[in-house]
């Protein structure tokens, strides 16, 4: 299997503290330590002949509305080719830690603003990455209850709007067959060096082509 990716294309991964994963915001090409750079890095290990750019525009404790006070800045004037967008898991989150909750009504229409803008001022393809939450500590569980409507809304909008899935919910419940959930995120939602491999991985495959 090769890549969709085409020579001098741009990428640009968009979210929240997971793809930020402590980028230096002075550098615009930095890409911090998470699964943006062990993506940019294993893809242009394997197809250096293709001279893809990688940008990391992540910012910590964003959610869907924060992308979309953003979005011109931070993704239609950077004219990315591939747009990655990760969000949702502080959409939730905030409900049980802030009570300021999102709705999934909201959480959908803010989403939906985001890809709406992207493809009327872009001729971008899109990655869309569902969030994921594993049950350590185990008030996480709780956290199903909001969080999992938004997953649907994520998949549903990767089918709607033609985008590549890349279908974490169920990769990390997987992997923690293999170990413990603290092994793969060691808050349920933060991703240990192993988990943001598995992200890396699996945002590769969702964009191989023959």
């Amino acid at each position: 299997m090769g890549t969709l990716l085409q020579t001098n294309d741009v990428v640009l991964f968009q979210g929240d503290s997971i793809t930020d994963c402590g980028r230096d915001r002075e550098n615009a090409g930095n890409l911090g330590r998470g699964y943006a750079l062990m993506t940019a890095g294993l893809f242009g290990y394997k197809y250096p002949e293709k001279k893809v750019t990688f940008l990391n525009r992540g910012i910590s404790g964003n959610r869907v509305v924060n992308l979309q006070e953003r979005w011109q800045a931070d993704c239609i004037d950077l004219k990315p080719t591939w747009v990655s967008i990760y969000i949702g898991i502080n959409d939730t989150w905030r409900r049980y830690d802030r009570n300021d909750p999102t709705s999934t009504e909201q959480f959908e229409a803010g989403y939906r603003d985001i890809l709406d803008r992207t493809q009327a001022e872009l001729d971008a393809k899109l990655v869309l990455i569902e969030p994921f939450v594993l049950p350590h500590p185990a008030d996480r569980r709780e956290w199903r209850v909001d969080l999992d409507p938004k997953i649907t809304v994520v998949r549903e909008l990767a089918r709607e709007y033609g985008a590549r899935l890349v279908p974490l919910d169920g990769l990390f419940a997987a992997a923690s067959m293999r170990a413990e959930s603290s092994y793969w995120a060691p808050d349920g939602v933060h991703p240990s060096p192993a988990g943001h491999a598995l992200i890396a991985e699996a945002w590769l495959k969702a964009v191989e082509g023959e």
